[in-house]
């Protein structure tokens, strides 16, 4: 076996040396240039919780999956459950957004002070809320005080709005809705703050609008309620309200609504925990964009005026 040495004495062997190392040195720093070029910086995800109104989801989620493209490092995780679930979230700190379809009560917002959270509330769209029924049936207009008249099972007949001899099958969203709520207070209630009726003890509390307009296209006794935007014109028929006999019946439309002409209109918020900051505020700010109010009225809502 034979020995290489490296005979450094001598000045042409130490000079060879030298620059091999050299040689070796530069190449070494070359690759570790280039891998610091290639390597990608990371994108700080940043994420919001958002939970409620089941009238709102669908909007909410077109909203999510829109900005996705604006900013790629926010994460939107978006749940129904209903206004009253969504303001619980808020209130106990649990969500960065509440949506919800009717404004929180002062029993919320003094269980969410208590809980040092200042609710701040942000209308971000508008909704008609429409009466529907079978498409069979007759009738096509009621006042509000019919209405309330046959929610509360004061009429039972159809025959007493001028529809057939049927009995009235009642059609409604459960407690924990805001849209259960807001046709509680301006439909049953009229509007009056010291109107105590309450739904007749017959009335069907369906879990979403897709079990209202699923019950209303399989019967055609019943009644039901739902937001503009989850209605078929197609499979179920839009009654034209108004607030009294004296008064022009009026259908919900977009135009309508947002004319205030359409007597059940009305506003959809989202609530933060005191004022938005950070990512939360720059996505509200994007959905009160005309990019956000686009989606409002692809989706059958009523987006909002330069007014409001």
């Amino acid at each position: 076996m034979h020995q290489i040495c490296w005979h450094t004495k001598r000045p042409g062997n130490r000079a060879f040396l030298l620059l091999v190392l050299a040689v070796l040195l530069v190449a070494g720093c070359g690759r570790a240039g280039e891998e610091t070029a290639v390597a990608a910086p990371e994108i700080e995800q940043r994420a919001i919780q958002n939970k409620g109104s089941d009238t709102l989801v669908n909007v909410a989620l077109a909203w999510a999956e829109a900005y996705r493209e604006v900013d790629p490092s926010v994460s939107i995780a978006v749940t129904g459950g209903g206004s009253g679930t969504g303001i619980a979230a808020l209130i106990n700190g649990t969500v960065d957004i509440a949506n919800a379809s009717r404004a929180m009560n002062q029993d919320e917002i003094n269980q969410a002070q208590a809980n040092g959270i200042e609710p701040v509330e942000h209308v971000v769209a508008v909704d008609a809320l429409a009466v529907i029924v079978n498409l069979e049936n007759p009738v096509s207009e009621l006042t509000i005080g019919q209405l309330a008249d046959m929610y509360t099972g004061r009429i039972t007949n159809w025959q007493e709005v001028g529809g057939s001899d049927a009995p009235i099958v009642l059609l409604s969203r459960e407690t924990n809705s805001g849209t259960h709520v807001y046709f509680l207070e301006e439909v049953v209630r009229q509007g009056s703050s010291e109107n105590t009726d309450i739904f007749a003890p017959q009335t069907l509390l369906m879990p979403s609008s897709v079990g209202i307009t699923s019950e209303i296209r399989r019967n055609p006794n019943a009644i039901g309620y739902d937001g503009l935007g989850y209605v078929d014109t197609e499979h179920e028929k839009v009654i034209a309200i108004a607030p009294d006999s004296d008064s022009a019946f009026v259908l919900p439309t977009v135009a309508t609504a947002s004319a205030g002409e359409y007597p059940l209109s009305r506003n959809l918020f989202m609530y933060t925990a005191g004022e938005p900051a950070g990512v939360v505020a720059e996505y509200l700010d994007w959905i009160l964009s005309a990019d956000g109010q686009a989606i409002v009225a692809q989706l059958g809502f009523v987006p909002l005026t330069a007014e409001q």
